[in-house]
Order: C-alpha cells, then structure tokens, then sequence
C-alpha cells in the first residue's frame, strides 16, 4: 500500500527521519514503535501528505505523493491523531459527516452510513448528538474512527490514538480495534510507544530511534532475536516494571 524509499525530513538542521526505507502490506497492521521524538509521528504525516520529505519518495498505491493529486489520495486514507482532533463546535454527528457532507453524499447514504459505522464502533446511539467536550475519552476515539472509516478508505493511520486514555478505557478500545480491523480488513499503520499494544496490535512492527529504523519484524523477532542493545533496552524498561511486581507476588 505504501512504498518509502529513502526518505529524509529535516526541521531546520535537524533531521527527524534519516534515508528511511519501509513497505506497509495491504491488509496487516504495522506498528511504528519506538521513544518519544523518534520520528514516528513525523512519518505517518509524511505518508498522510501532510508534509513532504526533504528527500526521497513516497508512494501511496504506487502513485507518488509528490505528482498526486493530495486531495483524491487523502479521501482513501483515514487518519486519526491523539486526542481524537475533533471540532468541539461540531456534535459527533456533525463530526463524522464533515467530509461526506462536502462531497454532497445524499441524505440517506449519509444517515446509512453514520448508523452502520455506530453500530460497528458500539457508540451509543445517543452520544451522536453530543459535542466532543460532553463524550467521555472512549467515545471521543470511537467517534474520531468512526469520521476516519466515513469514506470507506484504503487504508487507517492512527497515530497514539489511545495515548491519552486510562487503562480501562485503553484495554477495551484495543479489544474493539482489533475486531473492527480484522472484520473490515483494512491496512493499518499504528504510532505507539507502548510495547504491548505493539505486540497486541502488529502483524509487524518498526522499531526507530533518532529518525532511523533499528529493527523490523514480529514481536517474537524482537524477543528472541533484538538488532542491537537498543532493542534490549526498550523491551526490559517496559517489561521491568510488570517483572518486578511478579517478583514481588
């Protein structure tokens, strides 16, 4: 779905992302995972358009970012950031309808669709007529997906998507997700730091540290096989802390 050739983006002298070479399978979950300022998030707004590398290439279905009409590309691709990035002055209704409405999508297909996306995302029926700063941090995520699938897109990049949730909440989205990935069958590119959620969520995951990748493969490449000390360390400083509370039972 997305081929990336040796791309670099620099923010005035310094580059957050350094000859960065990857390919995203059509219909599997890839996780980019690594520290904060790694350039994770950098790259998912690269593959969305919403920047451009400084050099190197980028192609969305093999069609270059950088020739493309930006527009059509983004109608195919549903982006969701940390937070939800809803419009508080819209209900979630309103929210979700914002690009179909645009693109004069008759009233039925509308209403069809917002109440088939509600049903798959299990928001309640009644939140739709909510504003954002009256949902709770769950139904804010599922209503930003919901606005994210509106356009039936190829493909889902979802950067720290649940990143500002509790552990209840964040347990039972990741649940959900992973269902409605599974049953739409959608190409899926997921920024997280979190190891766990990499593990629950990756067909394949990419590991990067300072703008570049250190490894890439399952979890279990990682467990059994780490690249280099770097990988040794991120994987013991999150399983340290559960470790030690076992010890401790």
């Amino acid at each position: 779905m997305f081929e990336i050739q040796s791309v670099t983006k620099r923010y005035l002298s310094a580059p957050a992302l350094d000859r960065i070479s990857l390919s995203v399978v059509r219909e599997r979950t890839l996780i980019l995972l690594g520290p904060s300022g790694c350039g994770k998030s950098t790259l998912v707004r690269l593959m969305v358009g919403l920047e451009k590398p400084n050099t190197g290439e980028i192609r969305f279905d093999g069609v270059d970012l950088a020739k493309a009409d930006l527009n059509a590309q983004r109608r195919r691709m549903g982006y969701v950031i940390q937070g939800g990035g809803l419009f508080p002055h819209l209900t979630a209704r309103d929210n979700v309808l914002l690009l179909a409405r645009y693109l004069q999508w008759p009233k039925v297909r509308l209403m069809d669709r917002v109440e088939e996306l509600r049903a798959l995302t299990q928001l309640p029926e009644d939140a739709l007529a909510r504003y954002p700063g009256n949902l709770s941090g769950g139904q804010v995520q599922r209503v930003s997906l919901m606005r994210a699938l509106m356009l039936n897109p190829d493909v889902l990049l979802l950067d720290e998507p649940l990143g500002a949730l509790d552990p209840i909440t964040r347990y039972e989205l990741q649940s959900d997700l992973r269902n409605i990935f599974d049953r739409l069958k959608k190409t899926v590119v997921w920024v997280t730091h979190d190891l766990s959620e990499a593990a629950f969520f990756a067909h394949r995951i990419v590991l990067l540290r300072e703008g570049r990748i250190v490894q890439e493969g399952s979890f279990q490449d990682f467990v059994s096989a780490p690249a280099d000390a770097f990988v040794t360390r991120f994987i013991r400083a999150q399983r340290a802390p559960l470790d030690a509370l076992g010890a401790e039972g």
